[in-house]
């Protein structure tokens, strides 16, 4: 599912997002990566949002455990200049978005999702509407 606002994405944005991911993923794991805020530290592309024109792309990043996310995002925003060359050397496209990275805040609220569900008042809730069926 897109983080995206502008509504659902077209297959070729999805396509384009996921050859950017994994490009930035191989990028992120060989350490090419200058800034002090980045080195030394695991992060995961969790997805890539390509824009409908293909000319910006989001990519939501987390890093292991949670840890300096948000210095690890700034170091990265720092970086996109130089992450979006070497995209551009290992992707086979005509124009290769300009980057921009964003935390992925959908662990979060998958957390907060599960928490309510585990209250005692949902879960009686919920026990008993599943008895009814």
């Amino acid at each position: 599912m897109s983080k995206s606002r502008g509504g659902p994405r077209t297959q070729r944005q999805s396509r384009v997002g996921e050859v950017l991911r994994h490009a930035l993923a191989e990028v992120l794991m060989r350490g090419d990566v200058r800034d002090p805020a980045v080195q030394g530290i695991s992060i995961t592309v969790t997805e890539v949002d390509v824009g409908p024109d293909l000319k910006n792309a989001t990519g939501y990043v987390m890093t292991l455990g949670g840890q300096d996310v948000e210095k690890a995002v700034a170091g990265l925003n720092r970086s996109a200049k130089f992450l979006r060359g070497q995209v551009g050397h290992m992707v086979d496209m005509r124009y290769v978005p300009q980057l921009r990275f964003e935390v992925d805040r959908t662990f979060e609220q998958a957390a907060k999702i599960d928490a309510l569900l585990r209250q005692p008042k949902v879960a009686r809730d919920l026990g008993h509407s599943s008895d009814e069926e």
